[in-house]
Parts: structure tokens; C-alpha cells; sequence
């Protein structure tokens, strides 16, 4: 087979126009001149609408009373959870009913809101002061295992020699905090549920608050059974003073219980008794004549101290007499810790009650708690020894 051999025959050749083809320089600059004006004034126009819509709209943010619609929109829960109060889930669009958060270990209850869980929060503090002191944490478990060290290091002096060294141990144990239960029902009229200017959520809100608060205040001071969070109150392990008299407190039983407490523990430590406790101590004076319970600060913003930390009201705390531990003193912060796994479900019930024209709503919280540093509290025990 022949095989032709190609050849190169040199650069190629560049054809040349007439200099009457060659476009005019000036007027190519022209051109592009008058389309690049015409493409900077369209989007100068169109800066411009965005800058005018802008400013409309912090000029309508800046207006009193505007945040309303804003409010609205991102109050989707809160809606939703007021008409599934109202009316039940059936009338729940879908978007509602997928904003609703779902119990975990409740059929068919739903879990309330962040704002409606915050007003609760915020009623239960009136009726259950500990909260505002102790150590208060979330759990998603049944029960809290909290790790604690029993015994401490055995090291000992030793000399130069070669005598051997002792043997350094450290025990450690967990202490246990069950979460239990407490649930309660309110009925409510059919036409007050039907009546949109009231405020169902708010109802609510109180009657669970109340019930759920008197409970815990009961239980986190003297709660004893397998059922309810055991109190500080009847842990055998609080140290006690006596107040120095078989049936009063004294001044100088004050004094005593105060420097009891171990000096780390005083510095974030509070006072907790009743009313009637505190007015008893108000009417104690020193040497001097001075009165031993100061008060200080603005209206609404009062503070009571003892020996110069501050006094907690608990309504749940026994009243003086003989034998009896009106008074506790300790950083609960160290000394009591909380453990809340559910703040509040709510489950609407529209049948049980129906032929009464009633809609039952139940609602239930799980909570733990417990002592966790018995060191951390001393009590006051009316009494000489």
C-alpha cells in the first residue's frame, strides 16, 4: 500500500482588507461608552429601589407597637398549642400539629411550649423557694447517678530512708436521685374554652403552677416515701446545733449554727424558715440592743440578712417549739440538687367529662431530687443539746 507524504508548504498568508474595511476606533469607544452608561443606569435605578425599600422597612421597625405581626409569625407554637386546648387536635392545620412537640412517654399528650413552660417556671418559684438556691438541672433518664468521693488520701510524713512509702487511697461511691411523678387534673366549661378572649393558656398555667408548686415545696423540704423526692429535711446525714434553750431560739444559737458550717460553704449560704420563724428572730438583739435581722434595698427588691447572709421564706419549714428544726443553714447550691425530665404535659380529655360540659386537662411533671452534700447544711434544733 503507497503512502503519500504530505509537505509542509510554510506559514499561511494573512489576507489584508482594504484600510476602507478597518472599523473607526472612535466610534467602537462610542458604542461601548453608550452601552455600559445605559447598563450602570439600570442597576443604579435598581440600587436605588432596594435603598428606598430598605429604609422603609427600619422606618417601619422603628415605629412603636410594629413588632406585632413579627411576633405573630414566629408565635407558631404558641397558636397551635391554644387551639389544641380550645378545640382539640382536630382542628389542628397541619403545620400546627407538626410544630407541636410530642411527649415522649405520654400517648396522645403534648408538651407545652417555651413560653407557656416559662410561666409555669416562674409560679412554681413563689410556691417552691428551693429552686431559687439549689442546683437545678435537666435529665433524660429515669434516675441521676451522681458520682461523690467517700474517703480521702492516707498519705503520711515519712523520712529519707529507705523505710517504704504508705499506700495512698481514694473511695468513691454515687449517690442516687430517682425521678417521680406528680399529675393533676383541671376541668374546665366548655363555653369558657370557646370564648376567645380568654386566656386558657394563662389559666392553666396558674392551677398546674399552684398544685405542682405546693408539692414540691412539700417534697424538696420534707419529702419521705418512694414516691416523692426525699427532702433535705429528713436526711439522717444534716448535722444540727442546738439553739440553746428547751423551747426558743436564742441569739447565741444563731451565732453557733452560723460558724458550724464549714467555712467554705458560708460564703454562698442562706437562712430558710417560715414566716412566722423569722418574725420570732426579728425581735432578738445583740449586746448592744441592735436588732440581729437587718433590712435592706428599694421597694420590691428587699433584703433580709441574718449575721449578714440572706434569709429565704419557705412556708413548708416546721414552726418553733421544743425538739422541733425551725431553721436551716447551708449553700443549698452544694447542698440539694433538682433534676427536672419533664417540665409539663398537658392532655386534653373531651370525652370523660362531656355530659357534664366539661373538657378535662391533664397535667403531669416528672422531677428528681435529693441531698447532694450533707456537709453543705447544718440545721437548728430548738433545744440545749
Amino acid at each position: 500500500m503507497k503512502h503519500e507524504r504530505s509537505t509542509w508548504t510554510g506559514w499561511p498568508v494573512l489576507e489584508t482588507k482594504a484600510a476602507d474595511d478597518d472599523p473607526d476606533p472612535v466610534k467602537a469607544i462610542e458604542s461601548l461608552t453608550t452601552t455600559l452608561n445605559e447598563k450602570f443606569t439600570g442597576v443604579e435605578s435598581e440600587m436605588k429601589k432596594l435603598g428606598d425599600r430598605l429604609d422603609e422597612e427600619i422606618a417601619k421597625r422603628n415605629r412603636p407597637n410594629t413588632d406585632k405581626k413579627s411576633d405573630e409569625e414566629t408565635a407558631i407554637e404558641t397558636k397551635a398549642f391554644d387551639a389544641f386546648l380550645r378545640r382539640g387536635r382536630e382542628v389542628l392545620t397541619p403545620d400546627e400539629a407538626k410544630s407541636l412537640r410530642v411527649s415522649d412517654d405520654t400517648a396522645g399528650g403534648y408538651l407545652a411550649p417555651d413560653q407557656f413552660v416559662t410561666e409555669l417556671d416562674r409560679n412554681v418559684v413563689l410556691w417552691s423557694p428551693v429552686r431559687q438556691v439549689a442546683t437545678v438541672r435537666p435529665t433524660s433518664a429515669p434516675a441521676v447517678l451522681w458520682p461523690k468521693r467517700t474517703g480521702g488520701m492516707t498519705g503520711q510524713w515519712v523520712g529519707e530512708g529507705p523505710a517504704a512509702r504508705p499506700q495512698t487511697t481514694v473511695t468513691f461511691g454515687q449517690s442516687r436521685y430517682a425521678v417521680c411523678e406528680f399529675a393533676a387534673y383541671v376541668d374546665v366549661s366548655n363555653s369558657m374554652l370557646e370564648d376567645s378572649a380568654f386566656d386558657i393558656p394563662g389559666l392553666l398555667a396558674f392551677e398546674f403552677a399552684e398544685e405542682f408548686g405546693v408539692a414540691e415545696g412539700t417534697a424538696f423540704v420534707n419529702g419521705a416515701g418512694p414516691l416523692i423526692p426525699p427532702g433535705f429535711m429528713q436526711n439522717a446525714d444534716l448535722s444540727y446545733t442546738a439553739s440553746g434553750d428547751a423551747s426558743k431560739i436564742t441569739a447565741d444559737g444563731l451565732i453557733d449554727v452560723f460558724h458550724a458550717l464549714p467555712t467554705p460553704y458560708r460564703a454562698q449560704a442562706v437562712w430558710m424558715m417560715n414566716s412566722t420563724t423569722l418574725g420570732t428572730i426579728r425581735k432578738l438583739k445583740d449586746g448592744n440592743g441592735n436588732y440581729l435581722v437587718l433590712t435592706a434595698g428599694l421597694a420590691g427588691q428587699v433584703t433580709t440578712t441574718i449575721l449578714g447572709r440572706p434569709v429565704l421564706e419557705a412556708p413548708d419549714m416546721p414552726d418553733v417549739s421544743g425538739g422541733a428544726f425551725p431553721i436551716v443553714f447551708g449553700d443549698f447550691a452544694r447542698g440539694y440538687r433538682i433534676f427536672d425530665r419533664i417540665s409539663m404535659s398537658i392532655l386534653r380529655d373531651p370525652y370523660s367529662q362531656a355530659t357534664n360540659g366539661m373538657t378535662r386537662f391533664h397535667g403531669r411533671r416528672r422531677v428528681g431530687a435529693g441531698v447532694g452534700k450533707a456537709e453543705a447544711l447544718r440545721k437548728l434544733k430548738v433545744g440545749t443539746s
